[in-house]
């Protein structure tokens, strides 16, 4: 009985998964063409049988990626989000001021998409006197043509906000995108 205590780390599993690797490519009689630090491989000579053997296995490698991976391209769509208060608004009856909330939550959803098409511009400024802080001001601004937003959905939160989502698909962000290029 051996005395010596076997401890499986990263490195040795590494070790064992590379030459299990190596085991089976080496076992089908394929060339193999990498290699791993300190390990020496012998190369084989390779018959006509072994070459038609592996652009069979390259063929069908190929004929699987193509049939599991379609080359179909997802359409991404952005989202954007808007949300408003109806007890802040301005208006005298509670219809208005629930018609200017959506509203609102609308205009917010719009800028929130602009943002994502175009960007925001960031501009900051720090005052520092004696070494201390003093003032520190962010202002950030967007600008932007948002066309053929879809609007998602309407939903009253609680018993005083509205949410507006709103979303652009892949080929308007592109036309916007084009427009404002010029």
């Amino acid at each position: 009985m051996s005395k010596h205590k076997f401890t499986w780390s990263a490195k040795n599993k590494f070790k064992s998964l590379a030459v299990g690797s190596l085991c089976i490519t080496l076992g089908c009689g394929l060339r193999s063409s990498f290699s791993l630090p300190g390990l020496e491989l012998p190369t084989f000579s390779s018959s006509q049988a072994e070459s038609d053997d592996l652009a069979a296995i390259n063929n069908a490698v190929a004929a699987t990626a193509a049939v599991t991976q379609p080359k179909v391209k997802v359409v991404p769509t952005i989202t954007g989000m808007g949300y408003a208060s109806i007890s802040s608004q301005p208006a005298k009856s509670s219809n208005q001021r629930r018609l200017m909330a959506i509203r609102a939550a609308r205009l917010e959803a719009m800028r929130n998409l602009t943002e994502q098409v175009h960007g925001l511009k960031i501009n900051s400024r720090t005052t520092i006197i004696d070494a201390i802080v003093q003032n520190d001001s962010l202002r950030a601004t967007v600008e932007g043509t948002i066309l053929g937003a879809r609007t998602v959905r309407i939903n009253p939160v609680g018993s005083d906000t509205y949410e507006v989502v709103l979303e652009l698909d892949q080929a308007l962000i592109s036309t916007i995108m084009k427009a404002a290029r010029g």
